[in-house]
């Protein structure tokens, strides 16, 4: 957060003896004033929702700039913005989830600061049109902003012409141009005794490198198949097929914050409206309740969806653990050879 309001009020400064309301900023209706004004207003408003826990709307107020505010003054204030979220990023714990409307309702830490740095760089790009200066921001903010907020767009070769494209601010060989767009924070579901916590892109890179993606992990953890999972994510991300609501999650526990597994689906659900879910806990963590209680709660998800009919899973014949978990979440077993056992779950869950 403050590289990215460094780095903009840096190049900006060089045309702040110009009359910011009287230059257009880029493609925006706005003014460049007008424009300063709003990044301000966002940086703290993202503050205000993560220091004041804000659970089902924003915080009631926002930045109004003085009717004598010049061009430097409006830095100063965006200056002044980033400090303060800067330092409520810093005071607030991984955890912690305030709302946001798009797409799931909340957004963590991660996700806010990821927001606040999309709304510095793109916003920057705005007014640098408008008053005549280049400008490309740090490669790795901009590679940073894509993993967090937009797991839904494939990457490009460089990541700031692919952040400008995901904004709907610029132009990518193959890619039509967007005229309308939105960033995706993660999904995060309740499920008893843990929370299910969505894998951005990132967390799933580091977990597939023998990381541990940011969680604190049980002993042993993360699992093998967990890691498999994070691998199978990256991949799809690269590929451009990376739907984030229907990829993986980390099991977490709410009584000590710790991660002790994973679950997820294999790929999002089938024409015939099929999604198949697989599952991986860290021994420390087995015969609690752990992975039913995460089972339920992730298809009772996917089935609340209107493109979904059916949850799958497949299980060893011998792994009779696993096939208790699948009977205890409300699965049938349907068939299966010698090799493989096949589950399906259809109904609502009692």
């Amino acid at each position: 957060m403050e590289e990215a309001v460094a780095d903009a009020v840096a190049l900006l400064r060089t045309a702040a003896d110009r009359d910011w309301e009287a230059v257009r900023a880029g493609g925006l209706e706005w003014s460049c004033r007008r424009t300063a004004q709003h990044v301000a207003s966002d940086l703290l408003a993202y503050a205000g929702q993560l220091a004041g826990r804000a659970e089902d709307a924003y915080v009631p107020f926002r930045i109004t700039l003085d009717a004598d505010a010049d061009a430097a003054d409006a830095l100063h204030v965006i200056e002044t913005a980033g400090a303060l979220f800067a330092a409520t990023l810093r005071a607030t714990p991984p955890g912690v989830r305030a709302f946001h409307p798009y797409p799931f309702g909340s957004a963590d830490r991660d996700g806010f600061a990821a927001m606040g740095v999309a709304e510095v760089l793109a916003h920057t790009s705005d007014m640098a049109e408008g008053l005549g200066l280049g400008y490309e921001p740090p490669a790795e903010l901009c590679a940073y902003v894509l993993t967090l907020i937009f797991p839904h767009v494939r990457p490009g070769e460089a990541p700031w012409p692919t952040l400008l494209w995901a904004t709907g601010r610029g132009e990518l060989p193959g890619r039509a141009r967007l005229t309308e767009w939105r960033w995706r924070n993660d999904l995060v579901l309740p499920a008893g005794r843990l929370a299910l916590r969505g894998v951005r892109p990132a967390v799933a890179a580091d977990l597939a490198m023998g990381g541990d993606g940011g969680f604190t992990w049980v002993e042993g953890g993360p699992g093998e198949g967990t890691r498999d999972a994070a691998g199978a994510l990256l991949k799809a991300y690269e590929a451009g097929t990376h739907r984030p609501e229907w990829g993986m999650f980390v099991l977490v526990r709410a009584e000590d914050d710790r991660a002790v597994g994973g679950i997820g689906f294999h790929g999002p659900p089938d024409g015939e409206g099929r999604v198949e879910v697989g599952y991986d806990l860290s021994a420390a963590a087995r015969s609690r309740g752990h992975a039913t209680e995460a089972l339920r709660a992730l298809s009772a998800w996917a089935l609340g969806r209107d493109e979904v009919t059916c949850v799958t899973a497949t299980t060893e014949p011998g792994n009779l653990a696993s096939q208790a978990v699948l009977g205890r979440a409300g699965f049938t077993r349907t068939g299966g050879e010698a090799q493989e056992y096949a589950y399906e779950l259809s109904g609502p869950l009692g």
